[in-house]
């Protein structure tokens, strides 16, 4: 971002948001995010909470945008912010990613916050791009937004939806097809030669491998050249690149550099900080709304769980390229977003920087006769590698659900740290 603000001090941003390939850079970035942010859900961890998977990418998200719009049109009069509330209404699933190692959140509530993160992103795209032809409406603008193909009308959206399945089933067609083929001749060929197929079992994926990037990278410039981004998102949850898998998340990465200088460069036009921190706040504050309606759906989900989820909210790629789409049409949009996605990253940090604080703090509280209150600790005996090491009873740890907490409160000159629980007890 420092860098595109040097930059955009000796270039007009005027230059870069009218130059004709300004839309397809923008859309080519954020087709390569989309792809990015479903290539690897877990279809097994999404069936285990499908319902509540459905719910929280489809009501959820347009409960955030309308909460986060809502404030936005109240304080500040102005139709354009309609579709400020849906660019920032998304989680980051790289920040997610991020968040993840390490956290203390439990595999259920990591799985579903991922797939959360990775399904609203396609959601949220789909929001901006068409609820900005309803904010071109209430501006009384003439025309339609350069990212709406087929002129905005029921025609247009009938037209661009045949057009996202098309692809969408061309991409995943060739995909399955060429790896189904390159069987068949494996298996054909081990026929005719009396040798297993296995002998060239090497050969194939990296055949097949080939194919699929090929696929994925025409999948990718065809969207971004005709607006086609429902069918990146849902040919990312089919088409798998194998051993190129492992350049995804470089590339989306280099992406995101991309588009944080890219904001940079239009942020030279001005910033609107006091919108942009109220952005920011109020999206943060739609996620913790939302997660607190997330255990009527997940019972028995504890309660660090249910914080971790409340202070969930991130923004990252897809906003910040959001923002570099819509601002053609939507003027100042950069100059909100940039804020605003600042604001919401500092909320999560500090929020999450106190609350785990206060669950280490738990963990060393005290009893109310002022003695320290310790977890058993035993020596991990007869284990390989391990004779007479000393470690913490996973029975013992608070976060774990195997066993009910175990604690003492001897004084600490009494307290044998290598004792059997049963002397302890």
């Amino acid at each position: 971002m420092l860098i595109g603000l040097a930059v955009g001090y000796g270039v007009p941003a005027d230059r870069l948001t009218d130059s004709p390939w300004y839309v397809r850079a923008a859309g080519l970035l954020l087709a390569i995010g989309l792809y990015g942010s479903t290539h690897e859900i877990d279809s097994g961890a999404a069936r285990r909470d499908l319902r509540t998977v459905v719910v929280v990418v489809t009501v959820g998200v347009l409960l955030k945008a309308a909460f986060i719009t809502g404030v936005m049109i109240l304080l500040f009069r102005n139709s354009d912010y309609l579709v400020l509330g849906i660019v920032v209404a998304q989680i980051d699933p790289l920040s997610v990613a991020a968040m993840s190692r390490g956290n203390r959140m439990s595999d259920r509530a990591k799985t579903l916050l991922a797939i959360w993160a990775a399904f609203d992103d396609p959601m949220t795209v789909l929001l901006s791009l068409y609820l900005s032809v309803v904010a071109f409406r209430l501006a009384g603008r003439p025309g339609t937004p350069e990212l709406i193909p087929g002129g905005g009308g029921l025609a247009g959206y009938a037209e661009n939806l045949a057009g996202n399945l098309m692809l969408c089933a061309v991409a995943v067609g060739v995909w399955y097809a060429s790896r189904e083929g390159w069987k068949q001749y494996e298996g054909r060929r081990a026929a005719r030669e009396r040798t297993p197929a296995a002998g060239r079992a090497e050969d194939l994926p990296r055949a097949a491998d080939v194919i699929a990037l090929v696929v994925v990278l025409a999948l990718v410039l065809a969207a971004a050249t005709w607006t086609l981004m429902p069918a990146v998102a849902l040919a990312g949850l089919l088409v798998r690149l194998g051993r190129f898998g492992k350049w995804i998340d470089p590339v989306v990465t280099g992406a995101f550099l991309l588009a944080a200088c890219g904001l940079g460069l239009l942020l030279t036009d001005g910033v609107s900080p006091v919108a942009g921190m109220v952005l920011g706040t109020a999206a943060f504050a739609s996620q913790a709304a939302v997660a607190s309606l997330v255990p009527l759906m997940m019972p028995g989900l504890p309660r660090s769980d249910r914080v971790s989820l409340m202070l969930g909210q991130q923004n990252g790629i897809t906003a910040v390229i959001l923002a570099l789409a819509l601002e053609p049409d939507f003027p100042g949009t950069v100059g909100i977003v940039g804020p605003a996605v600042l604001t919401v990253n500092l909320l999560h940090y500090a929020s999450n920087g106190l609350w785990g604080r206060r669950l280490r703090s738990a963990d060393a509280e005290e009893d109310p006769d002022g003695q320290a209150r310790l977890r058993t600790r035993i020596p991990r005996r007869g284990r390989e590698g391990n004779e007479g090491q000393e470690g913490w009873d996973r029975r013992a740890d608070p976060r774990e659900p195997e066993g009910p907490l175990e604690r003492v409160g001897l004084p600490p000159q009494t307290w044998d740290p290598v004792a059997r629980p049963d002397t302890i007890g």
